[in-house]
């Protein structure tokens, strides 16, 4: 035997030696450390990545335990993300840098939150600079129809999204029809009329294939944004039964006949309201169309609109909007939108979590007159100086580690920690934990049959990722 060879058979000796005893020692696992990513309420950490690896092992400390599993599974996840009003669009296109800006917020890079989810407005939002649709004019055939206004800046920055992110998902939402289709002929408030209904069940396929020649396809639509609050601008009021009547008697069949894939959502308003989607869902001939009901939380729990899964379990449930006010509280504001939404929106089978908006400048502009003069973005714009506000990290906790397709699987809630877990398509797990306590918390991770030890800093925020 030659020594060169004798010495390999050593090494490879000694190498299997050392993973045994790797497997059997205590306190070390192979392939299972954990990324760790952290936000202080007091903003000392934003959504900072941690040096030391949280590490699964044969524990046997008797330490509260959140144990994680992924046999069991819920809803899919869609996406986290934002409201791109068209204000945005032009904050965002006047940038000299905004490529670098974009890449941020949608792309892979370790500096970037991964957005994989955007709401638009059909027409003007009340984050628009003026109020306007693509039909300004009486057009019962639409021959007028132009997207000219979108076309300034909205659809170049989706454009520029796409390419970032081509697979990432467009809720669109009208705030209002045409003036001339409504009962008080103004951008804000009044009802639409019911002789007008095909006529924008027309509009909205139309708006649809418009986009799609641009290249952006519109994955889902909701009847209309918050049809009980006529008093913004753009605003429309749409009773239940209304809904019910332009979906079952215009908009479904219209989709039908055009073959037009995208979801219809129902709703788009208060949680304190779950009776509003489930009678529109009690009707079979409406329900037939939609593909699940839209949420805010301006009113009421988000423990409600579990209410919505628990009557129509079959039909999904998405959120889809909630603005933080200017000047924020950061820590306040976090804590309360990473419980309430992140864990609470999706713990009560939401696909979607949606902050409003994403870019405002300074000044809390663009708005519409008697639109909201106080939205906060989820960043500040100040000509090319950028300023991530709370909503950027609120949504990047989730965004950044859960890709479109996850499952939110089981996991249990221990000394107040609040928390949600998912299974993401690579087989990663994910944890979004908060301690918003003013003390440091010990505890364990389970999962598979092992235990990571970990403490959580007293106001903190924790994505863990194995």
């Amino acid at each position: 035997m030659s020594l060169k060879f004798a010495f390999s058979l050593k090494i490879k000796a000694l190498a299997f030696i050392v993973i045994i005893l790797l497997i059997l020692t205590p306190g070390i696992s192979i392939g299972q450390n954990t990324e760790k990513w952290v936000t202080k309420l007091d903003k000392s950490k934003l959504l900072e990545k941690q040096k030391q690896t949280v590490v699964f092992s044969k524990n046997n400390e008797n330490l509260p335990t959140i144990f994680v599993d992924d046999s069991k599974s819920f809803q899919t996840i869609d996406g986290f993300g934002y409201t791109l009003t068209s204000g945005s669009a032009t904050l965002i296109n006047q940038l000299k840098d905004k490529n670098k800006l974009l890449d941020e917020l949608f792309g892979k890079a370790e500096n970037s939150i991964g957005v994989n989810y955007l709401r638009v407005s059909v027409g003007a939002s009340d984050l628009s600079d003026h109020a306007y649709s693509y039909s300004e004019s009486k057009d019962l055939n639409l021959k007028n129809f132009s997207l000219k206004e979108d076309e300034k800046d909205l659809i170049p920055v989706l454009k520029e999204i796409i390419k970032i992110n081509p697979k990432i998902k467009i809720l669109a939402s009208p705030w209002s029809p045409p003036t001339w289709m409504k009962s008080n002929n103004n951008s804000m408030g009044g009802n639409l009329l019911p002789e007008f209904y095909q006529v924008y069940a027309n509009y909205l396929v139309k708006y649809i294939k418009e986009m799609k020649k641009h290249g952006i396809v519109i994955d889902a639509l909701t009847i209309q944004n918050e049809p009980l609050h006529p008093g913004n601008n753009p605003s429309l009021l749409m009773l239940p039964f209304e809904q019910a009547n332009f979906i079952k008697h215009n908009l479904g069949p219209t989709f039908l006949k055009n073959d037009i894939k995208t979801k219809i959502i129902i709703y788009d308003h208060n949680a304190d309201r779950p009776d509003y989607p489930i009678s529109i869902l009690n009707d079979p001939a409406a329900r037939k169309f939609i593909d699940g009901s839209a949420f805010h939380l301006y009113g009421g729990n988000v423990e409600s609109i579990g209410e919505v899964h628990e009557a129509h379990p079959d039909k999904n449930l998405y959120f889809t909007e909630q603005w933080i006010g200017h000047p924020s509280n950061f820590g306040g504001d976090m804590a309360w939108h990473i419980k309430n939404l992140i864990i609470g929106a999706t713990r009560n089978w939401c696909k979607t979590v949606l902050e409003w908006n994403l870019a405002i400048d300074p000044q809390m502009n663009p708005h519409t007159e008697g639109g909201c003069t106080a939205c906060l973005g989820a960043i500040t714009i100040d000509k090319d100086k950028i300023e991530r506000n709370a909503a950027y990290y609120i949504i990047g906790h989730a965004s950044k580690f859960v890709p479109t397709n996850s499952k939110r699987i089981a996991s249990n809630t221990v000394l107040n920690l609040q928390n949600v877990a998912f299974k993401t398509p690579e087989g990663k797990t994910v944890l979004i934990v908060i301690n918003d306590s003013e003390k440091s918390l010990e505890f364990l991770i389970g999962s598979k049959g092992k235990v990571a030890k970990e403490t959580i800093e007293d106001g903190s925020v924790v994505s863990y990722v194995w």
